[in-house]
């Protein structure tokens, strides 16, 4: 009978983690899943057109998920007042995080539509790819405020405790990308614009359901819906720090992104093709996370952290687990997978390669991924900031010294592999004292 308490307790909160996580899990898988569809249908169009996606996919990326803070820092702060009782509260701060998305995703707009040639250069694109590239990028600008009210939305429903309806926003805005983009690129022939307008009325459709939600949220909790200049200060300062934390990711994405486009043709090719099987399996795991920042902001809302504690430790156990079977899952099916996405065989070969890396990285990365949620729902963005940090100082020499050195993409993801060392370190190290554990309705 002793041991009974602590056994109920692990698998009560198995049984919360796996309610969130898993229509999390299937709304994370989703995106990259289509992604990756899209990425087989350009890819048939050419080696040209695979590497426009891959960089025009890497710098619209990183225009948006700058502002991951409007998911992440939404679901910690409406989670904190679902933890306090107060949920006309939650919901307006959701509110207020969908206002600031839509204002941020018009600026974007007009901010990068001129400067798209420019954004393309950066990445170092060769002639034959640019053009595909400013095309993709331009057109999917249009879709960034959309993109943005997504990402807000999304946030509202987890720190709600729901990941069940963004599953079902994701399954049907993701199927209705696929179906547009075989109907643009394949049936009427646009090319890589088609697979950039399908994205573009995808995530458009997917932002005015994530409205019609949270109004509903309103009108049951008596939250205004009209913008207060006061909330949409408080949204953006408080992810301040998330938005350092996702600038310094993003650097690492793009520096990565623009050396193998500067090693040739053929790698950043492949490199799109690695790059999105990571994503593929990093959204997965990033299912564990997101149910770590809806947990961890509700209990230390409350002010329970010997539940935050407990909560901690086992879903960092399930992150090692779904690492390893992430990464036994990519050896299974290496032999195969690269013709999936390409008939040129050196760029196969370069996939096949890549591969190997990217599944000895999963039992770290399941870590990696689980503590970066935690510690956002705890609310603790200066810390994240400054260790992000750190391991962008230790990917960029290392990048470039694989370049220098001639290393091809084994080198550049073994930078990476050097990276995700160093977030494993500092953030294995956050977790183990107790200054991240701060309670109440807001932080």
């Amino acid at each position: 009978m002793a041991g009974s308490p602590p056994r109920t307790r692990k698998n009560a909160h198995d049984r919360e983690i796996l309610r969130l996580a898993v229509p999390a899990f299937g709304a994370l898988v989703a995106e990259p899943l289509f992604l990756l569809s899209d990425t087989a249908i350009v890819g048939h169009l050419g080696t040209a057109q695979l590497g426009g996606l891959g960089v025009a996919g890497q710098a619209l990326s990183t225009l948006v998920y700058l502002c991951i803070f409007l998911a992440y820092g939404t679901t910690a702060g409406v989670a904190r007042q679902v933890g306090a009782g107060d949920l006309r509260a939650a919901v307006r701060q959701g509110i207020d995080g969908m206002w600031l998305a839509l204002i941020i995703g018009v600026v974007l707009i007009v901010a990068g539509w001129p400067l798209a040639p420019w954004i393309v250069d950066m990445f170092g694109a060769s002639p034959s790819v640019t053009p595909y590239a400013e095309t993709y990028l331009k057109v999917s600008l249009l879709g960034i405020p959309g993109m943005l009210v997504v990402l807000a939305g999304t946030g509202v429903l987890r720190g709600l405790q729901d990941t069940r309806t963004p599953l079902v926003v994701s399954i049907g805005g993701f199927a209705l990308n696929l179906l547009l983009n075989v109907i643009f690129v394949l049936g009427f022939g646009w090319g890589i614009a088609g697979s950039a307008w399908g994205t573009v009325i995808a995530q458009t459709g997917s932002a005015a359901v994530y409205v019609a939600v949270v109004l509903r949220a309103a009108r049951e909790h008596g939250a205004p819906v009209r913008p207060d200049a006061a909330g949409l200060w408080t949204s953006a300062t408080a992810g301040l720090g998330l938005v350092v934390r996702t600038a310094a990711l993003r650097l690492v994405l793009i520096v990565g992104t623009s050396i193998a486009a500067r090693m040739g043709d053929p790698e950043i090719a492949a490199y799109q093709v690695g790059f999105q099987v990571w994503t593929l399996l990093a959204f997965a795991l990033d299912a564990i996370a997101i149910a770590g920042q809806a947990i961890t902001g509700r209990s230390l809302g409350a002010g329970d952290t010997a539940g935050t504690r407990t909560s901690t430790r086992r879903m960092i156990q399930w992150g090692v687990v779904c690492g390893v079977v992430f990464g036994l899952a990519i050896m299974a099916v290496r032999p195969w997978l690269p013709a999936l996405f390409t008939s040129d065989e050196h760029v196969r070969d370069l996939i096949f390669t890549s591969l190997l890396i990217v599944a000895l990285l999963q039992p770290i990365a399941g870590v990696v991924f689980v503590l970066d949620g935690i510690l956002i729902g705890a609310g603790d963005g200066g810390y994240l900031a400054g260790t992000t940090l750190i391991a962008t100082a230790v990917f960029l020499p290392a990048a470039w010294l694989a370049y220098e050195a001639d290393a091809g993409l084994v080198g550049l993801w073994l930078a990476i592999g050097a990276w995700m060392l160093t977030r494993l370190a500092t953030l294995s190290l956050r977790a183990r004292g107790d200054a991240w554990m701060v309670t109440g309705a807001t932080r």
